[in-house]
């Protein structure tokens, strides 16, 4: 299962697998990419992880894009 959200107008999903969260880019044409060079503590809860992303990308946020929204 991913958990998809808009970060600051960047498409991102997040799943839990084998105790670890796994962060991941959306395309629009629905193509999926790992982020490596991001890392979510493991003991993170699912709400938590909005605030994680926002503190991670705060520097892509804009006046048209300014926040993280869990979609769907």
């Amino acid at each position: 299962m991913f958990i998809k959200f808009d970060v600051f107008g960047k498409r991102m999903s997040v799943q839990r697998k084998d105790g670890e969260w796994l962060l991941f880019r959306e395309s629009n044409t629905g193509v999926r990419a790992r982020i490596y060079e991001v890392v979510i503590p493991p003991d993170l809860e699912e709400n938590e992880l909005a605030t994680y992303l926002a503190d991670i990308f705060h520097e892509s946020a804009s006046e048209k894009n300014s926040s993280v929204v869990k979609l769907g």
